[in-house]
């Protein structure tokens, strides 16, 4: 009698083990799993445009930044003046923030220059007379209101001639309406602006961006 209680207890023990194994196996599968579908998710979802567009600086080696403030690029910037790799630099005047970029490549460096649609105005004195007069390559991104779903009104006619103004400096610009292509199109532009000495734009539509929206 004894015996078959001592069977019965190592019995009782060793599917107690058997049991406590197999649960912790299927936390480590499960949590094992789990970490698979985080990664999944965390590698197949689309990067940010802003983040797409800051990948392509560092890689290109640009880590100067001039610029006017303005929402639309504000979603690099911000990220830019919290990675000690880059110097941001804010101006008063978009004109201002070219003569700095140009500055900064006359001293062996790179800078790329942000500004808004309204503001492009100021620039193009400083277009035609410094950068494409002295082919001085600096990559521009114009956040370009004025365009669907734009909720101020006076936006709309600043922004309307960019291209028709850029096409006349003989500046070639792009424009990424979806994330899909940002990539291609901010290295293809950074590429071909220090290739051909010459600034060259990317153009932030709404499509890529989103509208500005009035706030109450």
């Amino acid at each position: 009698m004894m015996l078959v209680r001592a069977l019965f207890s190592s019995c009782v023990s060793i599917a107690a083990s058997l049991y406590v194994a197999i649960l912790m196996q299927l936390n480590v599968a499960f949590h094992y799993r789990g970490l698979l579908y985080s990664t999944y998710v965390l590698y197949n979802q689309p990067m940010h445009w802003s983040d797409i567009t800051i990948s392509s600086l560092r890689s290109h080696s640009i880590f100067h930044a001039t610029y006017v403030p303005d929402a639309i690029n504000w979603n690099i910037l911000s990220k830019l003046e919290n990675d000690a790799d880059f110097k941001v630099i804010p101006a008063t005047r978009e004109e201002e923030a070219i003569g700095i970029a140009a500055g900064i490549y006359a001293g062996g460096q790179k800078s790329a220059m942000f500004m808004q649609s309204s503001g492009f105005g100021n620039t193009v004195n400083a277009l035609a007379q410094l950068l494409v007069a002295y082919r001085i390559p600096v990559p521009l991104f114009i956040g370009m209101r004025g365009g669907l779903g734009e909720f101020n009104e006076v936006q709309v006619p600043s922004a309307r001639p960019i291209p028709a103004i850029l096409e006349t400096l003989n500046i070639q610009y792009y424009a990424p309406l979806n994330e899909q292509d940002v990539e291609q199109y901010v290295n293809g532009a950074i590429e071909l602006s220090y290739a051909s000495r010459m600034p060259v734009a990317i153009l932030w539509y709404s499509q890529l961006v989103g509208a500005k929206r009035a706030t109450s």
